[in-house]
Formats: structure tokens, sequence, C-alpha cells
């Protein structure tokens, strides 16, 4: 039974919160410890079920002390930022909750999640491609990874791993961690993910990936997967594509586009080059929940060929779930994951809301956000800028006066801004220097965010040389 007082209200505190992601008053966090939220929360589950004051008094705690990613100070991670018809999608996908293994229990959001990957895979180049949609890039890594291993190795479906084939994958020395997470799934193990070196700027260097190839064949072992980064989490760096492409043609490995950050970059008319040559790839990796601001999780693996997933499933003709009574195949018989949620929907309302021209223009945005951040850091003469920008993110730190140690104080820099709730950006490590990492995600922000972001640092900074 629905309690109507309770859904009003509801819907009221939503539109109150999201109004709120505006307010630049308004802190990106109440920082509190682990034991001060235990004191604040009543978290263990009664007996009783909650009275309505009760249940509200949760909704508002809840609310007040989360971390509000759809500020504009929220600059800490890949993703932020509210996108409000694709939140509209997320809540009618949760009411009308379905699954999507199967057309007939899923008949709107099948058609649905099939043009979203038609759409896709037309950005791609993709010409007899598909897709599937999973739960987060490590996992369309993670697939990419089983499809590779099961195009040099197809009956290891039914008999397993046989490590006798010394299988090994090469991904970027700054590659996501998810490929060696994959690696240990699959029964390959992680030791067999091979780091190529990078140039300064973060990008995989062509002739160290055929180096590493070359010497791999030597030593009689079997390269079957290459994962091409777009873009780095820390610089954002992309590598080339196109390069590479040519090298696995020529060892006949796998090329995996890993765009799990970056590669929303691809619907932009000016910034598309850096994906270049990714229709010559074999599977491409795409989190709209990033630079597409969709709710977490929407992520999609795209397969340059049509058999490519159907080919990873053991059994698909499971009598007691996959009927074949409908006219369209039902997507459930290509997917690792049996119960799926819908989340084409919220994608599908988002790129209808803003249409193509919307999408790239919200695109074009962010990395104009990120040069005009990148700018303010050259300007600035107690600001250092530690590599060049390579696309939505930032590297730099704080450099003041005097004999002080720059990574302990930026550390403490960067924890003083969370913890005050003012402003969030996240740090990372280039070498043994310590950076701080501004991405733009959020397509929403503007100059003025940007400029309230460094007058939040260069005040906490300032405050913390007068204390010492």
């Amino acid at each position: 039974m629905v309690n109507k007082d309770l859904l009003k209200y509801s819907f009221e505190r939503v539109e109150k919160y999201i109004d709120s992601n505006n307010d630049d008053s308004s802190p990106v966090v109440k920082f509190r410890t682990s034991a001060e939220l235990s004191e604040i929360f009543n978290f263990p589950v009664a007996e009783e079920g909650a009275s309505y004051s009760e249940f509200t008094d949760y909704i508002e705690q809840y609310l007040e002390y989360s971390v509000r990613t759809g500020n504009k100070q929220f600059l800490n991670q890949l993703y932020s930022g509210f996108n409000f018809p694709a939140f509209l999608g997320e809540v009618f996908t949760v009411a009308a909750n379905t699954s999507m293994y199967t057309y007939e229990v899923a008949p709107v959001a099948t058609m649905i999640e099939k043009e979203m990957i038609n759409l896709m895979n037309s950005y791609a180049g993709y010409k007899s491609g598909d897709g599937i949609f999973v739960t987060g890039g490590s996992n369309a890594n993670l697939v990419a990874m089983l499809s590779a291993r099961n195009r040099v190795f197809p009956e290891g479906r039914f008999e397993g791993y046989d490590n006798n084939l010394q299988l090994k994958a090469f991904v970027n020395e700054q590659a996501h961690y998810s490929f060696e997470t994959a690696a240990n799934v699959l029964g390959v193990g992680s030791k067999n993910v091979i780091k190529v070196k990078a140039d300064k700027n973060g990008k995989l260097i062509p002739s160290e990936l055929e180096k590493a190839l070359s010497e791999s064949v030597a030593r009689g072992e079997r390269p079957f997967f290459v994962a091409a980064t777009c873009a780095t989490t820390l610089a954002g760096a992309y590598d080339p594509i196109d390069e590479m492409a040519e090298i696995c043609r020529k060892y006949h490995v796998w090329l995996h586009a890993d765009g799990s950050f970056g590669g929303s970059v691809i619907l932009s008319d000016k910034h598309r080059h850096l994906m270049k040559g990714i229709e010559m790839t074999d599977s491409f990796a795409w989190n709209p929940h990033k630079l597409m601001n969709i709710p977490l999780i929407c992520s999609v693996l795209l397969v340059n060929r049509k058999e490519t997933l159907y080919r990873n499933i053991t059994d698909i003709n499971t009598d007691y779930i996959f009927h074949d009574i409908d006219e369209v195949e039902d997507l459930g018989k290509k997917s690792i994951q049996c119960g799926r949620r819908v989340d084409a929907v919220k994608l599908w309302f988002a790129w209808k809301y803003y249409g193509k021209k919307g999408y790239r223009e919200r695109i074009d945005n962010s990395m104009a956000m990120a040069k005009y951040a990148e700018d303010v850091v050259k300007r600035d003469p107690n600001l250092e800028l530690l590599i060049d920008r390579q696309s939505f993110t930032v590297c730099f730190r704080y450099v003041p006066s005097g004999d002080i140690d720059l990574n302990t104080f930026n550390l403490e820099l960067r924890e003083n801004m969370r913890k005050s709730g003012r402003s969030i950006v996240n740090y990372g490590y280039i070498g043994k220097t310590l950076a701080l990492r501004l991405v733009i995600a959020n397509s929403g922000v503007e100059e003025s965010d940007i400029d309230l972001f460094f007058n939040h640092l260069s005040a906490t900074a300032s405050d913390m040389i007068n204390n010492r």
C-alpha cells in the first residue's frame, strides 16, 4: 500500500534537494566521522516499523550528511552533476521494476536498450557491432577480456582455463586496476597482465607495446588482449588507438578501448580525434554515468562483431526463462548476468531530452572548463601545473613559500577543504609528487564555479600558512 502523504513529502523533498545543488553556500558535505554518524543515526533495524515522523527523519538525515555529488564544487570523482531527464528515467525505471533478461518481461526496455546500443555503435564506427549494458566499467573490461580469451581458447568455456596457454594481457602502466581483477576472475592471473611504459603525459608508447608483444611471443607465450585507455584516471591521457590497432593486427591480438572515463568524448566533433582509430578496436567500454552525467550505474560494453557476446555464454537455451515466443531475441542470451537492471531507459530519456546536439555541447563545455581551470593554475604564482592537461583533468599543487614539505602540505590542504565541505577535489601521485586532481565531469560547471573553487583553495591555504 502506498502512503500518499509520504510519497508527496518525498517528491517535495527531492525538489528542494535538487534546488540546493545550485546554492553556492550549501556545503558539498557536512563531514562527520563514522563515530559521529553513529551518534546521529539510529542505524540498527528495530522489531517494529518506523512511524511517519521517524521515517521522514531518516530521509532528512540521509540527505543532510551524504556527499552532494550534484553540487558544482564536487570536483572529486570522475562522475558528478545532476541530470534531470535521466533522474526521471531512473524513477520510472524503478517504478516499473523489471529485469532485462527477456523481451516478455521488459518489452519497451528491450527495444530502448537495442536502440541505445545501435546509437553508441554508430559513434564508435562499429558497422556490424553489438553491445550490452553492464554493472560498471570494471565489468565491461572483464567481459571484454572474457571475449578475447574465448576467441583464442573457445573450448575454455566448457573445459576451463589451461595454464599451458600462458595467456598474456597488455595495458598502459597507468591503466585501471580492473584489468588485473579481470585476469584474476578469469583464471588468467593478475601477474599475467603486463604493464606497458607510458610517456611523460601518461600515454602508452606504441614502440614499447610492440617490444613487449615481441618479447612475449619469443618466450613462447600467447598475447591475447591489449587495452587502450581513454582517458587515464589521474592525467586524463588518451592512448594512441590507431597506432596500437596496427600493432595488434600484426600480432593477431584483441584490442579493447577502455573509455570508462573518457569514452564520451566521442560525442564531440571538436575532440573525438582523441579516440582516432576507435573503429579498429574489437571492443569498447563506455560509461555514460561519467561525462554524460547519467545517474549511477550506466555502463556499456560495445563489441565490433555481432556474434561475440553470444559466444561467451555456455547455455543460452534454458527453457525455464528463454521461451523464444517473441519476435525480438532476448537480451539475456548475451549477458553473463541473468537478473539485470534497466539502465538504458535513463540514458534514453536524457539523450531524447538533450538531443545529439545538446550532448555535443555538454561535452565541449566540460573540455572548455578544464582548459579554463588549467589557465587559472598557470596564471597563479602559488600554483604549479604538474603535467600538461590532456582532457578533463588538471593536475597541480599549491606551492607556499618557505621550507615546507609540499606533499604533506597539499594533502592537508585537500583534507581541510574536504572536511570543511566548501569544495572537494581528489589527489594522486605523479611519481613521488602528490598532485591535486581537479576533474570536470559535471557538464553544467561554469567559469564562476571554477573561480569559486580556487578562491576556496587559496583561502584554505592562507589559513594553514597563517596558523603554522
